[in-house]
Formats: C-alpha cells, sequence, structure tokens
C-alpha cells in the first residue's frame, strides 16, 4: 500500500522512532502521542481490520503490547497505568487504516478519557442480553 503511512514506515520510507521489530510486527513512537511513552504495534502485513490478521499475529502484536506494558513501567516515563486501545474501523475511531494497537501510559487527571454519554443509551435486559450473546457465540469459528 503506498499511501498507508504504516506500510510506508515498515518499507524506511518515512522515520519512525522504533521500539522494537522483528520478521511480523513492528512496535514505534506514536508521533501524537496521548501521553510521552505512547507506542504502536503494527502487524507488517497490511489489513484494515483486526479480524483479517492470522489469530498467531494477533497474538504476537498482544503478547509484545504486554512486554512494552512492563518495559514502560519499569522507565522514567510518568505511569500509574496503562490503556490498551484498537480502534477497529472508521465508526470506532480508527483513522490510519491498517490495524495497530496503541498502548500509552496512564497518570491521573492526564487529561484522556473515553466518554459514554448515558443519555443516547439505555440498559439492556437480561433477556435481549442472552439474545444478543447467542447469536454472536454461534458465529464464533
Amino acid at each position: 500500500m503506498t499511501d498507508c503511512i504504516f506500510c510506508r514506515i515498515i518499507n524506511r520510507e518515512l522515520p519512525a522512532s522504533i521500539v522494537h521489530e522483528d520478521d511480523h510486527i513492528i512496535a514505534f513512537m506514536d508521533i501524537q502521542p496521548v501521553n510521552p511513552g505512547h507506542i504502536l504495534v503494527v502487524p507488517k502485513i497490511h489489513q484494515v481490520f483486526i479480524s483479517e490478521l492470522d489469530e498467531n499475529l494477533t497474538s504476537r502484536m498482544f503478547n509484545m503490547a504486554s512486554r512494552i506494558n512492563r518495559a514502560i513501567r519499569k522507565s522514567e516515563v510518568q505511569c500509574e497505568g496503562i490503556n490498551y486501545f484498537l480502534a477497529d474501523g472508521e465508526a470506532a475511531g480508527q483513522e490510519v487504516f491498517h490495524t495497530h494497537l496503541h498502548v500509552f501510559p496512564r497518570f491521573t487527571n492526564d487529561g484522556f478519557g473515553l466518554r459514554f454519554d448515558e443519555s443516547y443509551h439505555s440498559l439492556p435486559k437480561r433477556d435481549e442480553l442472552d439474545e444478543l450473546c447467542e447469536n454472536i457465540r454461534s458465529l464464533l469459528k
């Protein structure tokens, strides 16, 4: 993908501060960090959605994210917690259409947060949850 910024980083057409790289994934510092220490874990294969990735590759991404988590907590980065965030599709907030997992340190009053306006949603009834659960469960492969 010549127009994908992550593919261009993987192909060394754009600079990046690379934390880790192997044959399958690359992890580098986010240039628009939520907080210092914000790292992106990216598969080297271009796929938009995480569901398009092989399960082994998805596991590699999350295993690396866990290792990065431990490294951030040992580092000099201000960190009271860590968020993992993966926006899967435009409606979920995905801006770069190449699967990627954000790993970023958090601290009290850092100004970041997910907001949920309860006025737009009512809590589902148990039978609605059960029906949806059965539908999703039947489609697991």
